[in-house]
């Protein structure tokens, strides 16, 4: 297996709801390291911009309200194959479906209400993560 990086982002309800270091606990149990971090509190603007793949979808303007409603921790998580554990960790999009004991069984509500957000491919890890770090926040150990 590779070592990767991916992005995660856990969201508004997740960071308000004090969960920020339960979630961050699953990732370093797991076998993530945690190599990049800030709490932002992203416009519309950046909301837009970040999922702009999206537009034209029937949650996109749900999700960009949503997501600028409060302050977001974004990650750069690293390890091996951290894209499919990462992806693993989280469950499903929806957290009806979600496996329990995943992240957004146990922490989000609904959709786009899902606690935590993840890369899904190593192409959009690497634009993600270009979008909120600069490479020298970036800090691999």
């Amino acid at each position: 297996m590779a070592i990767e990086q991916t992005l995660s982002i856990i969201k508004p309800d997740a960071v308000a709801g004090h969960h920020v270091g339960q979630i961050y606990a699953r990732f370093e149990q797991a076998g993530l390291s945690i190599v990049a971090a800030k709490l932002v509190q992203l416009s519309t603007q950046q909301v837009a911009a970040f999922y702009a793949e999206h537009l034209g979808r029937p949650f996109y303007h749900p999700l960009v309200t949503f997501m600028q409603s409060g302050p977001v921790m974004v990650s750069v998580l690293q390890g091996e194959d951290a894209i499919a554990l990462h992806r693993s960790l989280l469950g499903a999009t929806n957290p009806k479906d979600a496996v329990a004991g995943s992240i957004r069984a146990d922490f989000g509500s609904g959709a786009p209400q899902n606690a935590a957000h993840g890369s899904d491919s190593a192409e959009s890890a690497a634009r993600e993560i270009a979008f909120f770090f600069t490479p020298t926040e970036i800090h691999p150990y």
